[in-house]
């Protein structure tokens, strides 16, 4: 009984420290078989989200001139009234005390997204998602050169493998890459990047307030950078602004609901679906050609070392405290 009192004890300080968020829950969570499953479909739906508002930036060419940036704004726009509204909803505000991992966190997220979507306008959606889904590769890269306590010979032997699959992506047929195919490559750096500075900034603020800030001074940050984009769409424009900016807070938000059920081995290798997603549904969705064999067999190291690396992030009773935001 004893030990049963300081186990509960040890759950709800856990809660107090960190409220509000799918990195809040309880490193010993006792789910359900159904609620994990739940978790996992959550996750899953999350990855086909993040892809279908690629696609909705795809098929917008076709009919618009709107700027990559501009669906960013709408994005982040829209994520800062429903995290306001779910604000107002539980009567709590944001509580900011480390302003400066904040600022990091949004400004890295901005730019990773950015940087996704300029990917796909100007190159695939299949390769602007595999691309983007090499952030965990990145993770483990700086890791190894920043974090000498958390070398892992297994884990960088992952990173070739995984740039291996890039180069299949990018250059299958040729021994020369397309100024192009970087803004898939930089979304992905500038996303590791931007996770270093979730996980910092999780030390010391609820999700909610990462998120207010992110989604906030995001929307600014980027209408500042980009306004000679910005103004006020048509009909046409703002259907398919809506749509991606919809899809995109939705994705992100049940991302957020998964992870409090699942492991992050679990939530790891079901958001790397999308890469598989994205070579799968290119053809069906976003009327592109196939991936090549070179391509999806690029696909599948990256997918493979997401998965090895997720594997092996995690040890004993660690739980994950996921992306709040690519989120991308």
């Amino acid at each position: 009984m004893a030990l049963r009192t300081k186990h509960k004890s040890r759950k709800s300080k856990c809660n107090q420290e960190n409220p509000g968020g799918p990195e809040d829950a309880s490193p010993f969570p006792e789910v359900s078989a159904a609620a994990g499953l739940l978790g996992g479909l959550c996750i899953f739906l999350s990855a086909f989200f993040f892809y279908l508002s690629t696609v909705v930036i795809r098929l917008a060419r076709d009919h618009t001139l709107l700027d990559p940036s501009f669906f960013v704004f709408s994005r982040f726009l829209l994520g800062f009234l429903v995290i306001c509204l779910v604000m107002a909803f539980r009567r709590r505000g944001p509580r900011p005390r480390k302003y400066h991992y904040l600022v990091g966190r949004t400004v890295t997220n901005c730019l990773a997204v950015y940087f996704f979507y300029q990917s796909v306008s100007v190159t695939t959606v299949a390769e602007g998602n595999i691309l983007n889904m090499t952030y965990p590769v990145f993770l483990a890269l700086f890791s190894w050169v920043l974090l000498k306590h958390q070398r892992d010979g297994v884990a960088f032997a992952m990173v070739f493998v995984a740039f291996a699959g890039i180069w299949l992506i990018l250059a299958p047929s040729r021994m020369s890459l397309q100024v192009e195919n970087l803004w898939g490559l930089a979304s992905g750096i500038t996303a590791a990047f931007s996770i270093i500075y979730l996980n910092m900034s999780r030390r010391y603020h609820d999700s909610e307030t990462v998120l207010f800030y992110m989604f906030g001074l995001g929307a600014i940050l980027v209408y500042v950078m980009f306004y000679r984009h910005i103004r006020v769409p048509d009909a046409t424009e703002f259907h398919y602004l809506f749509l991606c900016a919809f899809f995109g807070v939705a994705g992100q938000y049940l991302l957020t609901i998964g992870f409090r059920y699942v492991t992050a081995v679990e939530g790891g290798i079901i958001s790397s679906t999308r890469i598989l997603l994205a070579a799968i549904l290119g053809p069906f969705l976003a009327a592109e050609p196939p991936l090549e064999a070179g391509g999806w067999l690029g696909a599948f190291c990256i997918f493979a070392a997401n998965v090895v690396l997720a594997t092996r992030k995690v040890q004993g009773e660690e739980r994950s405290r996921p992306d709040s935001g690519q989120s991308l």
